[in-house]
């Protein structure tokens, strides 16, 4: 018998269309997003948000999962054996395969029968001979007390959330997306990238709320670049944060809790996000992916880059230095630290679902907007068999929305010249 406290997110819809949005708010000034902060469980009234329920569990469950993160991340270099190699060649370690069993784990305590698309599955793990250690990852993480957590135990956590886990139908259903860890890259070279856990939840082709923490983050809003930023993370006790949107509730951020297991006594405030108010193009900060050049993108054509530089001249951009992942560059632009991402789609590599459900909301919730490069909504639905994977024509652009068509008329009539 499916609980009664789920009921009100089972029900589906005649088609499964692309991701429907809320309403944009208003980017106000940077000052009064500092000052808008909030003393709560969640950054708004529970009655203004439809899945706080839901919302609270995630907010718990990410948390815990970047604690397991930084602990993993501890040993990660000197523990012979815990860095990874899936066959593409994608840094796998324990970690990923810990958040998983974490989080599919506490979300299933409170809501069962919600289904987690994720990115793992246990055939890899258990061929590794690393169930022990996620175990012990997972075990110190908990919520709940179990006597033993056993190999079954986690390996099915993890299955879960395996590919063949769940069939969505032709219909569209209710079901939590995560990435376990994105920018695996940068979890694996330690404090000097960063890297991102990222949870939503859809519900009949919306997705609803998204929480993102990254434990490397440096709160100190001070820096003018992410260069300057990289100097503060060997002396600063501000690091990580988490960042959380509701659809029509906005997005908000507040430091993570005991990422360094230290005395130093944080702030439980949740601040709201905003864009940056950029209107011109020339003035905007870019990002773009680690693995592709600014040369490869269209705006190439009309301006050349300068990294991390504040004194960009005529034709330039200020391009912000490359980090790992997908996600941290949403948070970047939720956040207002940088203006723009911008990623091309090759032919080799599909784009994944989750790299960028979680992002989607909280740049829309804090003003932005996210299309593909013809304007269009990124469609979930795309892939008909397994909902796992997203076709955006050209390419992906996340703006603060104020240059948002600009853009696109410039690719617009880049593509067309060429």
């Amino acid at each position: 018998m499916i609980p009664a406290m789920d009921l009100h997110l089972l029900r589906s819809s005649t088609g499964f269309s692309a991701i429907r949005f809320f309403p944009r708010y208003p980017s106000p000034s940077p000052l009064r997003s500092r000052l808008f902060i909030v003393r709560s469980n969640l950054p708004f009234p529970n009655e203004k948000a439809k899945y706080h329920r839901e919302l609270e569990a995630a907010v718990e469950a990410v948390e815990r999962a970047c604690r397991l993160c930084v602990d993993v991340q501890r040993s990660l270099f000197s523990v012979e054996g815990r860095i990874i190699e899936k066959k593409d060649q994608t840094p796998v370690t324990v970690a990923d395969f810990g958040v998983q069993a974490l989080i599919s784990l506490e979300l299933s305590k409170s809501f069962p029968s919600i289904p987690l698309v994720a990115e793992e599955d246990s055939g890899f793990l258990r061929s590794n001979n690393l169930v022990d250690p996620v175990i012990s990852a997972v075990s110190d993480q908990m919520s709940f007390n179990m006597k033993s957590l056993s190999h079954d135990d986690v390996l099915e956590a993890i299955d879960r959330g395996g590919k063949n886990a769940f069939a969505m139908g032709t219909k569209p259903a209710t079901y939590w997306i995560l990435d376990p860890i994105d920018g695996t890259r940068g979890f694996v070279k330690g404090s000097q990238a960063l890297y991102v856990v990222g949870l939503s939840l859809v519900v009949e082709g919306e997705i609803v709320l998204g929480v993102m923490g990254c434990p490397n983050w440096v709160v100190d809003a001070t820096y003018k670049s992410i260069t300057h930023a990289q100097s503060y993370r060997n002396s600063s006790p501000g690091l990580g944060i988490i960042m959380v949107a509701h659809v029509g509730c906005g997005t908000w951020k507040k430091r993570l809790k005991n990422m360094l297991h230290s005395s130093t006594k944080i702030s439980s405030d949740w601040t709201r996000c905003f864009v940056d108010g950029f209107c011109l193009v020339s003035d905007a900060r870019f990002c773009i992916p680690e693995s592709q050049t600014w040369e490869s993108l269209p705006l190439s054509v009309l301006y050349k880059a300068r990294i991390d530089d504040d004194n960009v001249g005529d034709k330039e951009i200020c391009l912000l230095s490359a980090f790992c992942g997908s996600l941290c560059k949403y948070l970047m632009v939720a956040s207002g630290r940088a203006s723009v991402f911008i990623l091309r789609v090759r032919s080799e590599k599909l784009i994944k679902v989750w790299d960028h459900a979680v992002g989607m909301i909280c740049v829309h919730e804090a003003g932005g907007k996210v299309t593909d490069w013809k304007g269009r909504e990124l469609d979930l639905a795309a892939d008909k068999v397994e909902r796992r994977i997203i076709y955006p024509e050209g390419g992906i652009l996340v703006t603060n929305g104020k240059i948002h068509n600009e853009i696109l008329e410039m690719i617009s009539s880049i593509s067309s010249a060429v």
